[in-house]
């Protein structure tokens, strides 16, 4: 009986420790998946921006070239009214 009562407490013994080596293993793949998750937000987050910023210079300087524009363009005649 306690050959069967030893290694029956041994295999216990080798599950818990399997079980807890894999709780280990999925918590650093989590821990892994949270800061590749973070990346990508953050590179993600700066493309947009520069992408944003980039629109924003587009419309300014279009929006001054149109000032410039219509400051060069000659006042118009009103007509003489009969």
């Amino acid at each position: 009986m306690t050959n069967d009562a030893n290694s029956k407490q041994r295999s216990d013994a080798e599950a818990r420790s399997r079980k807890a080596a894999e709780r280990v293993m999925e918590g650093a793949k989590a821990m892994a998946d949270y800061v590749a998750e973070g990346q990508a937000v953050r590179a993600k987050t700066a493309r947009l921006k520069e992408l944003r910023l980039a629109k924003e210079a587009t419309e300014l300087r279009l929006a001054e070239e149109a000032h410039e524009n219509e400051s060069k363009r000659p006042a118009r005649r009103k007509k003489d009214l009969p």
